[in-house]
């Protein structure tokens, strides 16, 4: 072995032409939320590096990839066991280490399969293809399944079937187990159990459901690409891919969201969803505006008139070359959706 990391929990050391049974039971953690994790400051990149290794020494659960985005530069794809996992680490990270992170909106690989046959794997939302060519040269667009199994108390049946169903799963069967306990199975997306699915389980069970899955392989499904746009221009750190039920629900939600954690600045900023190129939701955060007419006490309206005109003048010109800046709430926002 050549890092630590090759080691895994569960496995069987033995002598050299000596093999022995392994123990059983042992299995690997799975990941239930992925998130990209970038340095604010691309000169902090090898320190975040360091960072993230020696935690992840200590919590062999956490699964670490290379991802590289348009808009924050160079990071890292890592998963967790679910928001609650991501937060901690992400806490100990800016608190043990001092580094000044930002996190993305959790995703899945995709499929494509295009008419000439070829299939390509989509793990970040920036390369899902845009509508255009969907129409043109895409066949279908395929979805990760998972199968889920879930054990709870009889009383928070009824909230279950709800879950499931509201997150686009199939009930296969549910049975009792005992007297007072039953197992749920069903097939569930994948995109819907990475965000939020395994609070929402926690808290209509008031924390007495279990949760577990297997991978079920790939699906159709209707995808479309959301992408969010801040004064025209695209953002492709905060673009997700999702079923196309869940377009103007979520882009709606997202855009009152992003209205509330964007700050104001000189000048308008327009905040926009879109899929397919048709904007499905519109939110405007007002620009500050000085009282430039203050000093004038009287006089002919036409004074007044003139410094209106000349500070409207100023914020178009502003708004050409201003720049929308995203606080890590932002990226927060989206990844937490509306709790039901």
């Amino acid at each position: 072995m050549k890092s630590i990391a090759e080691a895994h929990v569960g496995d069987t050391f033995y002598r050299e032409k000596h093999p022995v049974e392994a123990l059983p039971g042992f299995v690997p953690a799975k990941s239930m939320v992925f998130a990209g994790i970038f340095p604010i400051d691309t000169g902090e990149f090898d320190s975040l590096k360091e960072s993230i290794q020696k935690l992840t020494l200590n919590d062999s659960s956490v699964s670490v990839h290379k991802e590289t985005s348009a808009a924050l530069g160079q990071g890292w794809r890592l998963g967790f066991l679910g928001t609650l996992h991501m937060d901690v680490f992400r806490q100990r990270l800016e608190e043990e280490y001092d580094a000044s992170v930002l996190i993305t909106a959790p995703t899945v690989p995709y499929q494509i399969k295009y008419r000439d046959g070829v299939t390509k794997f989509i793990r970040t939302p920036a390369d899902f293809p845009d509508a255009a060519t969907i129409q043109d040269f895409v066949e279908s667009t395929l979805e990760p399944y998972v199968a889920a199994t879930l054990i709870f108390p009889e009383q928070y049946l009824g909230h279950m079937l709800e879950l499931c169903t509201t997150h686009r799963g199939d009930i296969q069967n549910h049975m009792f187990i005992d007297e007072t306990r039953v197992i749920l199975k069903c097939r569930i997306p994948m995109a819907e159990i990475v965000t939020d699915f395994f609070d929402k389980l926690k808290s209509k069970s008031q924390g007495f459901a279990s949760f577990d899955y297997e991978e079920s392989g790939y699906d159709k499904s209707d995808l479309v690409k959301m992408e969010v746009m801040l004064n025209g221009e695209s953002v492709d750190a905060l673009a997700a891919v999702m079923h196309k039920t869940s377009v103007v629900t979520v882009g709606r939600d997202i855009a009152k969201r992003l209205k509330e954690v964007i700050r104001r600045q000189l000048f308008d900023i327009i905040i926009q969803t879109a899929a397919n190129g048709k904007v499905v939701a519109r939110e405007t955060v007002k620009q500050l505006r000085k009282n430039v007419t203050a000093k004038c006490y009287g006089g002919d309206i036409t004074r007044k008139m003139k410094l209106l005109n000349k500070q409207k003048e100023g914020k178009k010109r502003m708004k050409k070359i201003g720049k929308v800046e995203l606080p890590q709430e932002a990226f927060l926002s989206i990844m937490t959706k509306s709790q039901d």
